[in-house]
């Protein structure tokens, strides 16, 4: 079966290709180089560890190209990520006894990928990055050296204007574990995985619907227990209060129950409300997520295996997998940004509290504190970045440094 798919998309891909150079026979075809390189120092300190401390240096770099002839394009893109200084546990190699950084040595295909867009459809074939909504759910998890990537067949269409129908079919998820990559931590994971997302823009911001089927349709995967049906609706938008201050927020709300192969039978729900006052360059976040609850046995809570989880619920990692009794993230953060400061432009410092709870059995999992201070100077954007955990009910005192420069071509 997946042999089947695999030629399917082989075919489609083909076909695709041939279009491509047919229209370059009547069209230019302008080349456009792709080239991006990532440095990072991160440090972890963990309690409750043999050795509780992790030192990584690592060295990230991507390159490719992007050709176009009219609305056709094809992208190719390789990566490689190296680690200088590799006293860390990266989730495959060196020794678990430390805390783990999931930044494994890797060389990849990063992207390869043909596009058709015009002005009401937009169609993607091949190795491809998908971000959906704010990747809570579907995401490239871009923080990591590798990425995420899907290996899937996309469309984008606009038939009227503000209203937008994204649909997709991945038939394997790339991980960030990178081709050494192996038991559940696989370097991809196939499965028949429907993306739907439906949105319009209204007055008070978009409205958007979706439906994701997530198909982990390999025993090494948790046994089959992280395929799971979603189903929900967002509300995203953007108000000025006057001419110095806006409001910005969200609403969502979803419902998760097991699917295909998953032996669990369970449901849960998804909560969040998040708001942010931005007034001359001051900002005031708070927001309230919910990854909800079924029985409290291990994978009947909420859970998102392909979103970009680092955004959520602290920098620490402590929740990338949702306990059994699920968790509520109440957190609260403010900071300040400068449009220009000294040679920097975009300059900004932020502070983030969580407090995390469990959802049934009324269990204090921990707080965590997030600071951030980040510039750009020209072609290269700067931050520190540094997370605290302090542990009550769940996971262990952790602490986490990182020192990043990207620069992109």
């Amino acid at each position: 079966m997946t042999s089947m798919k695999y030629m399917i998309a082989t075919a489609a891909i083909s076909a695709a290709a041939g279009t491509v150079m047919s229209a370059a026979q009547a069209q230019d075809i302008r080349i456009k180089p792709v080239a991006e390189a990532r440095l990072r120092y991160e440090h972890a300190d963990q309690e409750g560890l043999t050795i509780g401390k992790s030192d990584a240096l690592t060295i990230r770099a991507r390159a490719g190209l992007v050709a176009t002839s009219g609305a056709l394009s094809a992208t190719v893109i390789g990566q490689g990520n190296l680690a200088v200084v590799d006293r860390y546990y990266d989730g495959l190699n060196g020794a678990a006894t430390r805390p783990i950084i999931a930044d494994p040595e890797n060389v990849a295909l990063y992207i390869a990928q043909l596009q058709y867009k015009a002005k009401l459809v937009t169609l993607t074939g091949g190795r491809q990055r998908i971000a959906l909504d704010d990747e809570r759910f579907v995401g490239n998890v871009a923080f990591r050296n590798n990425g995420q990537t899907f290996d899937a067949m996309r469309m984008e269409l606009t038939p009227a204007q503000g209203l937008k129908l994204d649909l997709s079919y991945a038939w394997s998820v790339r991980t960030i574990w990178g081709f050494q990559g192996k038991g559940a931590r696989q370097q991809a994971v196939s499965g028949d995985n429907i993306f739907a997302n439906l949105s319009y823009v209204t007055p008070v911001g978009t409205l958007s619907g979706f439906a994701y089927l997530v198909d982990q349709d390999e025993a090494a995967m948790q046994a089959f227990r992280l395929s799971s049906q979603t189903y929900g609706v967002r509300l995203a938008g953007t108000q000025p209060l006057s001419k110095a201050a806006k409001l910005s927020y969200q609403l969502s709300y979803a419902k998760q129950a097991d699917h295909h192969a998953n032996p669990n039978n369970y449901s849960a729900d998804y909560w969040l409300a998040d708001a942010t006052l931005d007034v001359k360059g001051w900002k005031l976040n708070a927001g309230y997520e919910v990854l909800g609850a079924s029985n409290g046995a291990a994978l009947t809570s909420f859970q998102t295996p392909l979103g970009t989880n680092f955004k959520f619920q602290g920098w620490a990692d402590k929740f990338l997998t949702t306990p059994g009794n699920g968790i509520r993230d109440i957190y609260v953060g403010g900071g300040y940004g400068w449009k220009q400061l000294g040679p920097f432009s975009g300059a900004a410092l932020m502070a983030v509290w969580h407090r995390f709870d469990s959802d049934r059995l009324d269990q204090h999992y921990g707080d965590e504190i997030n600071l951030i201070a980040s510039a750009k100077m020209r072609k290269t954007a700067w931050s520190v970045r540094y997370a605290r955990y302090d542990a009550k009910a769940m996971a262990s005192d952790t602490q986490k440094l990182w020192l990043q420069a990207d620069w992109s071509y």
